[in-house]
């Protein structure tokens, strides 16, 4: 990748006017130029064709598509960063007349964002930069082309509406209007800067895998095609005898009501008057002959299609299929045990995340499609075991970067894709959500032991640790804490969101109450926990006298909270979460640890096996329990049937992790998103818990809990240094072992019961 290219292209638009109201489809732009010797030109040079967009844009060269990426540039805060890329042309390129031809899309930059819909975020313009220029050893020439003027454009095309989130319209018949002269006009130079642009900085997003869809019967008689998988991405069909004119709907949902029937209900805006709803549509105008399509710059979060049909077309004359689309991220771990329902609770989390991580990480890809801190930050350690993310976290991490406000407040969207307003500026204090600006870079390093992640994220990292820090100690109720000898160090101000979707809680009136009373028990927590991986980073970057402060900090935020919690060396409280976050973060003395742990245990039991975490403290539960020798409550918790369970929704037929415990409630109706990856963060655990594999850069632990109820575990991580393989069987009444360590690694095994033992690369098996 070119590190800072000089750009002599000037920016170009295909609209000859911007009408900022006016919904328009897709915009075309064409240059043609000739070579006269590719040889002489060349020389041994590479051309390479450097090209970004506001909005999206896809590039043919000679006829063939430049690169395979899709929805390019990518999504960043762009009017403080735009990604550019780099293709290498010298196969497309060809003596003689050269023709290349761009179509431009809404995408984020201008199309409808977010639950409410707002559209023209980062400008209302469409336009394109591009040059095809000469590099020899990574060292730019001369330019081949530029865009300017003299290139031609369109806006008449057959996409006659594109919208990453309501979908495209496409008319078939206009597919020849590149050979009508007047329909074409000279482009627009426009006036924007090159300052906001850097290279592409993480992977490509790209069409993966494929779903034929099954037609299926429905009682109201609508035509409905099942993919079988909950997906983010596009519908592509094939139609071999059209007539033109025919016309064809496609409506993309997640699942079907409580009467089988199809729906895109669960995941529709409060008010739709106000934004219009959440479409996911396809309209196409049918050509004569074959028509073979996709969309080329929408994407949806669907399982399930409906489809309307005019003009006398029937659902047997349609070849239909569903494609991922999402970040090129490999694989990295791999889970098989002999319960089914946990080995399709494992696949859940890892479609999950492959439907939430288009370019950024979001939340869910039907309504909101947001970057959320909070989410992030709940499940980057599960994240970087399950797929080779660490560039999309750290492109992500850039915008959080961006959107910190000046007093160390975090916004908790990255990048924008809402109007902000009070509510933003209240919640961006919010913590759980703000500590994801130090949990994520702190994730990414343990896996990578790549310093620039920690020297890129420091002085956010150390804005929003500062920001807590003036939070603290000024109680909205007075003398709240007056007996406590660390009050200073106790956050109860702001607004936070704390253990969102609790089970058994209404999150309104959680909201007023903390309105009103502040939530010092998680601020107070958190705060110490950040300020104590803010020492440790400032430790390994060489920052001594911040590594001081920020321990000294988190030391005298860990008393304040010992205090404010512990009572005669209990918590006294009725919600798990309550138990389950000092434990996670280490807050307690030895001996109120573990008593914490035997009532959390308590607790659950009496609960019926079940339990009422929220969002914050779900992805720790099982690993507190088995760390505390706990393993057959964990066990029992991870296999509940019943709601709220992670095996409850495995039960109703789910295919990725819902937003909620019950998202298909028990009567069938439906509610919330049902691709969602928060709560499968739980598939962590089975990697470092159930089979035991805990790695980071500079050691790896295997340290199983095993349980007779699975039969046998197996997990794979391809870690950064190679292959670890932790597989356990119980048959006969014992446990047998199987173990592999790369070469090059050194691992530090410990099997129940046994001492903890030392083993050099190599294959281990163990009874």
């Amino acid at each position: 990748m070119i590190d800072r290219f000089q750009w002599s292209g000037k920016w170009i638009s295909p609209e000859e006017k911007i009408e900022p109201e006016v919904r328009k489809g897709a915009g075309y732009l064409r240059k043609t130029f000739t070579i006269s010797s590719k040889e002489d030109l060349l020389k041994g040079k590479t051309p390479c064709l450097l090209a970004t967009a506001h909005g999206l844009y896809e590039v043919h060269l000679n006829g063939k598509r430049v690169g395979d990426a899709l929805l390019t540039p990518g999504c960043d805060e762009y009017n403080k960063r735009l990604q550019y890329q780099c293709y290498d042309v010298t196969s497309l390129l060809k003596e003689g007349e050269n023709t290349i031809c761009v179509t431009l899309g809404d995408g984020w930059y201008r199309g409808c964002n977010g639950i409410d819909g707002v559209r023209n975020l980062f400008g209302d313009d469409l336009s394109f930069l591009g040059e095809i220029s000469l590099f020899e050893d990574g060292t730019q020439g001369e330019s081949v082309l530029i865009t300017d003027s003299s290139w031609e454009a369109s806006m008449e095309g057959p996409i006659t509406l594109t919208d990453l989130e309501l979908g495209e319209d496409y008319d078939a018949g206009k597919e020849g209007f590149d050979a009508e002269s007047s329909l074409w006009h000279p482009a627009t130079e426009m006036d924007f800067s090159y300052e906001v642009l850097v290279p592409e900085e993480t992977v490509p997003v790209r069409a993966k895998e494929t779903f034929e869809g099954k037609l299926i019967s429905v009682p109201n008689g609508e035509i409905v095609f099942d993919f079988g998988q909950n997906i983010a991405g596009y519908t592509s069909f094939v139609i071999k005898n059209a007539k033109a004119g025919q016309k064809i709907k496609i409506v993309h949902g997640e699942t079907l009501d409580e009467n089988g029937n199809f729906t895109i209900a669960n995941f529709q805006p409060g008010d739709r008057n106000v934004s219009g709803g959440i479409k996911q549509e396809i309209n196409y105008i049918c050509k004569d002959g074959e028509n073979v399509y996709h969309p080329l710059f929408s994407m949806f979060g669907f399982r399930y299609a409906k489809v309307e049909l005019e003009g006398g077309l029937k659902p047997e004359e349609i070849s239909i299929s569903s494609v991922a689309v999402y970040s090129d991220m490999g694989e990295t771990a791999e889970f098989s045990c002999g319960v089914e329902e946990v080995n399709q609770l494992f696949s859940n989390s890892v479609w999950s995340m492959k439907g939430n991580f288009c370019d950024i990480p979001t939340d869910c890809p039907t309504r909101e499609r947001a970057g959320w801190t909070g989410d992030a930050g709940v499940f980057v350690r599960t994240g970087t075991y399950l797929m080779n993310s660490f560039s999309v976290y750290e492109k992500w991490l850039a915008n959080v970067r961006f959107n910190q406000h000046k007093d160390g407040k975090m916004a908790y969207i990255n990048p924008t894709n809402g109007k902000p307003g009070k509510i933003a500026e209240m919640f961006s204090a919010s913590v759980g959500w703000g500590d994801a600006g130090v949990i994520v870079p702190w994730e990414v390093y343990q896996k990578t032991g790549d310093e620039t992640v920690l020297r890129d994220n420091y002085d956010m990292m150390k804005r929003w640790v500062d920001f807590l820090s003036n939070r603290a100690g000024k109680s909205k109720i007075k003398n709240r804490f007056g007996k406590n000898p660390y009050r200073k160090y106790i956050i109860d101000t702001g607004m936070d969101y704390g253990e969102w979707c609790e089970p058994g809680t209404n999150v309104m009136e959680t909201m007023k109450a903390a309105f009103a009373n502040g939530q010092p028990e998680v601020a107070t927590a958190y705060f110490a926990y950040s300020s104590g991986l803010l020492s440790k980073v400032a430790e390994i970057l060489g920052k001594k006298e911040d590594a001081k402060t920020y321990k000294s900090i988190s030391e005298k935020a860990t008393e304040a909270y010992r205090y404010l919690q512990v009572k005669d060396g209990h918590i006294e409280t009725k919600r798990q979460c309550e138990l389950v976050r000092p434990l996670a973060f280490h807050l307690l003395s030895e001996e109120d640890e573990n008593r914490a742990a035997e009532d959390l245990n308590q607790m659950i039991v009496e609960n019926g096996y079940h339990l009422n975490t929220g969002f914050l403290s779900t992805p720790f539960l099982c690993q507190v329990l088995c760390e505390h020798g706990y393993v057959d409550t964990a066990y029992r918790l991870l296999l509940q049937r019943e709601c709220p369970g992670w095996l409850y929704a495995v039960t109703k037929g789910a295919t990725t992790i819902w937003e909620t415990w019950d998202g298909i409630r028990e009567d069938g109706t439906v509610h919330d998103s049902l691709n969602h990856y928060s709560y499968g963060a739980v598939s962590g655990f089975l990697i470092s818990g159930v089979c035991g594999i805990n790695y980071t850069f500079d050691k790896v632990e295997i340290r199983p809990y095993v349980h007779p109820d699975l039969g046998y575990a197996k997990a794979a991580y391809d870690s950064p240094k190679g292959r670890i393989v932790s597989q356990w069987r119980y048959e006969n009444n014992h446990f047998t072992y199987h173990i592999e360590i790369p070469e090059g690694l050194t691992a530090v095994v410990e099997l129940p019961e046994k001492e903890a033992v030392e083993l050099g690369a190599g294959v281990y098996d163990f009874a």
